[in-house]
């Protein structure tokens, strides 16, 4: 077997400040930091046969966010595949942690979700496999990025547009109040005009009553 370490010290400072992570529920129980070094040469078994070791953890494949991608297991020297590393996609299997609470005796236990016969049926560890796989994994990625980018642009963009509608319904609804204001001051005003008007209409009639009033006194009072 290869014995090479796949995993080199910027992956191991990732890992460290919390971007390597295994997506959806890879792990078996949390565990809040996991080794790398430690997660290559895990034993691997098939969740259909639980106590049979089906092959090790050789390489460990990360994407553009430092989250792994998938694991390369090789089933050489415990399946009857001939020398073959197959690609398991995150998804597709669980790790345990044992002795979690001790950095010197930690090792883990990696289950696929698979038969033996299907895992021989996934992706070989090729060369050809690597390229197509990186730059399929590169275009989807400029996509979501481009995707992203422009969803961002469409949301700022909107989130203008309802920003500047508001203002102007708030600025309508300002001119009405205004108007209403002035309307409701100007009713008021002449309301008290009229009333003052016909309040000075009534004090002369009232005088020219009494004077009037008056005056049949004064004649009786000649008489």
């Amino acid at each position: 077997m290869n014995m090479r370490k796949p995993l080199n010290t910027a992956i191991y400072t990732a890992l460290i400040a919390g971007g390597l992570t295994l997506g959806g529920t890879a792990f078996a129980q949390s565990q809040g930091l996991y080794s790398a070094d430690e997660l290559t040469d895990a034993e691997v078994f098939s969740s259909q046969q639980p106590d049979k070791v089906v092959g090790e953890v050789e390489d460990v494949l990360l994407d553009e966010n430092m989250q792994v991608n998938s694991l390369v297991i090789d089933t050489s020297e415990f399946l009857d595949f001939g020398q073959s590393q197959y690609v398991i996609e995150t998804g597709k299997f669980t790790v345990e942690t044992i002795n979690g609470d001790d950095k010197d005796e930690i090792a883990y236990k990696v289950t696929v979700e698979m038969t033996e016969d299907e895992i021989s049926k996934q992706p070989e560890y090729t060369n050809d496999w690597w390229s197509q796989t990186k730059e399929a994994s590169a275009n989807a990625w400029q996509s979501t990025k481009q995707g992203a980018s422009s969803a961002w642009e469409s949301t700022k963009a909107a989130t203008a547009s309802a920003l500047n509608s508001a203002g102007d319904a708030l600025d309508t609804a300002g001119d009405k109040t205004e108007q209403a204001a002035d309307s409701a001051v100007e009713n008021t005003k002449q309301a008290a005009d009229t009333a003052g008007e016909k309040t000075q209409q009534a004090a002369e009639a009232t005088g020219d009553k009494m004077e009037q009033a008056g005056d049949e006194v004064e004649q009786e009072t000649d008489n």
